[in-house]
């Protein structure tokens, strides 16, 4: 009886040691070789805010037809079957990645950023990190329920080596994998992985903007619902990119079949169609835009059109072919939403800036545990209290999709509405539930049928 009683934490103790062994040799990995790419793209990406205009409206074109290239051809090496979306390598593929071409997706993202391609960074990093962590799964042989947990670990090591987030990293690449369900037996790798990923960083001279918001005065309750309302809106600008960048995508992909374009033109056609938007839109706009951000968060004016144009410039880029990620856009148009709204809601410009700076990514990534510990990490503690019912709130807005179209969607965000569970949120269409149906009809009863006699009837 005594030795059943101490199986049970004999055996968590090893399995928190194991994790412990597998999780910073994960972070350490994949740190290193998100540093080494993080150098790369810092050395690439930036120069064409000040490039004359010719440049700037020839490199669009040629990286296009470049990113088409390296895509069309590359892709080709991966004879697995495998698809190469951590999302689908945890929820279907066990953990597994193609390794041939876990490259394909950083280079790709180096030539968008570099020729002034609107995308993100984190996008290759994560990639990255999944496919580093598959890989040192199956080289040490282990069984599907492990690789899947180390290449979430991946996922958590590239995010938190991005942004220096470790803790937001680590929920991260948990929380997006489904829409309303956390595996709360990954997080502890996650978190390890995590750290392990940003210390490592760190030692190989990764920088880390420092972002100085100063959260002034009493909090209330009253200015506790100002940020929700910054974080409804934030919900609206989420829903309006998302529609933008899988509206961009049927509508290149329309394109491609209907003339049958040749597949490495058609981002090409998207960089010709960048070029000439950026003769009427700000070149700030162009690449990651974290200048923009800066003055956002600053308290600096912007524009109320500011959020679409990015998110425009956005969708085009990656919806003709090009490749990056989605997160460092969706901190842009949310700092520049609330920075630019801030002032209808009774709010300063840099406060409206900080909480849509989390709110944005909390719906259309549906992470709003993330984004909440994103604000803590990136703005400090004190900000917890500004972005919780913004980053909720953002999330509910949005409904039921997202900027992943591979994200399962494990449970509906109300309870008016019902959805099959673990179905890609692009596969399944939300239906009001049979509950609130029934209570409409029992409401519309008396309306349309009426009490007693009709009128004029003799009784």
């Amino acid at each position: 009886m005594f030795r059943s009683h101490l199986t049970e934490p004999l055996v968590m103790l090893a399995t928190v040691l194991q994790w412990l062994v597998l999780s910073i040799l994960t972070g350490a990995v994949v740190g290193t070789g998100c540093s080494f790419f993080l150098h790369i793209l810092f050395a690439v990406a930036g120069h064409t805010y000040t490039a004359p205009l010719w440049l700037q409206m020839t490199l669009l074109p040629a990286g296009g037809l470049l990113n088409g290239l390296l895509l069309h051809y590359g892709n080709r090496l991966n004879r697995t079957g495998l698809k190469d979306s951590v999302i689908i390598s945890v929820n279907d593929q066990h953990g597994r990645l193609p390794w041939k071409t876990f490259w394909l997706k950083p280079v790709a993202t180096l030539i968008t950023l570099g020729c002034g391609g609107s995308a993100g960074k984190e996008g290759p990093c994560s990639h990255l990190g999944a496919s580093i962590a598959s890989g040192i799964g199956e080289l040490l042989h282990l069984n599907s329920e492990l690789r899947r947990r180390l290449v979430a670990c991946g996922v958590s090591a590239g995010f938190a080596s991005v942004f220096g987030t470790p803790i937001a990293g680590a929920i991260y690449g948990v929380e997006v994998l489904a829409i309303g369900r956390i595996r709360h037996n990954f997080l502890f790798p996650a978190i390890v992985a995590g750290v392990t990923s940003y210390e490592v960083s760190r030692f190989w001279g990764v920088p880390y903007p420092h972002i100085d918001i100063s959260f002034a005065g009493v909090f209330t309750e009253w200015l506790f619902l100002k940020t929700v309302a910054i974080g409804i809106l934030c919900g609206a600008v989420a829903w309006i990119f998302i529609e933008l960048l899988h509206g961009a995508k049927r509508q290149f992909t329309r394109l491609r079949v209907r003339f049958a374009i040749w597949p490495p033109l058609v981002p090409c056609i998207g960089g010709v169609v960048l070029a000439l938007l950026i003769l009427v839109i700000p070149n700030d706009y162009m690449g990651l835009s974290l200048p923009l951000m800066d003055r956002a968060l600053q308290g600096q004016p912007m524009p109320y059109l500011g959020f679409l144009w990015k998110a425009l410039l956005v969708a085009i880029t990656l919806g003709s072919g090009f490749y990056g990620g989605l997160i460092t856009e969706q901190f842009v148009m949310g700092a520049v939403a609330g920075g630019a709204f801030a002032h209808l809601f009774g709010m300063t410009p840099a406060l409206g800036a900080a909480v849509g700076l989390v709110s944005v990514v909390a719906a259309a990534s549906n992470t709003p545990i993330a984004a909440i510990l994103m604000g803590v990490e990136l703005l400090g503690g004190e900000s917890i209290l500004y972005v919780s019912g913004a980053t909720i709130a953002a999330y509910l807005i949005v409904g039921h999709r997202s900027v992943y179209p591979e994200q399962q969607l494990a449970a509906s965000k109300t309870s008016w509405m019902t959805a099959r569970a673990d179905v890609p949120v692009s596969q399944e269409k939300v239906r009001l539930s049979g509950e609130l149906l029934d209570w409409w009809h029992e409401r519309r009863k008396p309306a349309q049928g009426g009490h007693g006699k009709p009128p004029g009837e003799d009784s």
